[in-house]
């Protein structure tokens, strides 16, 4: 865990990092019929990941290197927990960790990515609320 004078500017680089795989997932989706949805997902599912993770950084919580979006919110105070169903959070890392590399067969649609990047957004208003402000202001890279 960072240095607590350090916190806000780790938070910051975290949420910058959750607003670049939102920013490319509904960049990517702009793309109508010819859509890569895996792409759009995975980066859906790390916006989400990204978000919860600086929300733990934030709240001096440790936490592994997993992308399993429910073992990442057990971590969190369940009051503070985001409004994801058991079926959104198991989609979301399936999108991470299974979805994004050769072999997996479900179909993906159009309809399916729209939806993760919704919940991405969702998930992002809720964290946002949580988090400092100085934590939200962005860098340049």
């Amino acid at each position: 865990m960072p240095a607590p004078e350090h916190v806000a500017e780790v938070v910051g680089e975290w949420v910058d990092k959750a607003e670049n795989d939102l920013k490319n997932a509904a960049h990517t989706l702009t793309m109508g019929e010819k859509c890569p949805t895996d792409t759009v997902c995975f980066h859906a599912q790390q916006c989400v990941e990204k978000y919860l993770k600086a929300f733990l950084v934030c709240s001096s919580i440790e936490f592994p290197k997993t992308h399993d979006i429910a073992a990442i919110m057990l971590l969190m105070p369940e009051q503070t927990r985001p409004k994801l169903t058991i079926g959104e959070q198991r989609t979301l890392t399936t999108y991470a960790t299974v979805a994004r590399y050769p072999g997996y067969r479900e179909p993906i649609t159009l309809a399916d990515a729209r939806r993760a990047v919704a919940i991405a957004r969702r998930v992002r208003r809720e964290i946002r609320r949580l988090l400092p402000k100085e934590a939200l202001r962005r860098r340049r890279a």
